[in-house]
């Protein structure tokens, strides 16, 4: 089952995620939220469309813009509406 773990701490767990472009996107009730703090970064994809971010904050740690999400996906990428990757909760 695909887990995320940063700073020794499983933040994600779940048998439901969806893998693109290398990404492990984890279903919304899969997230451990306590460890999520909203952060005022954005992008844009052009074919997933606008993501948004999290500061991971994990025992006094912060891992800022680790965490991602699409909560309004183009029609091309809307199997991940609101899933959450972790591919650079590494630092």
């Amino acid at each position: 089952m695909p887990k995320a773990v940063w700073n020794d701490t499983v933040l994600a767990e779940s048998d439901k995620c969806e893998v693109v472009e290398g990404n492990q996107y984890f279903p919304p009730d899969a997230i451990k939220s306590e460890y999520f703090k909203p952060s005022n970064t954005h992008t844009t994809c052009p074919w997933k469309g606008v993501a948004s971010y999290y500061t991971l904050e994990v025992n006094g740690k912060s891992n800022p813009d680790a965490a991602w999400y699409y909560p309004q996906t183009k029609d091309a990428a809307k199997i991940l509406r609101a899933m959450l990757p972790f591919g650079v909760a590494s630092k």
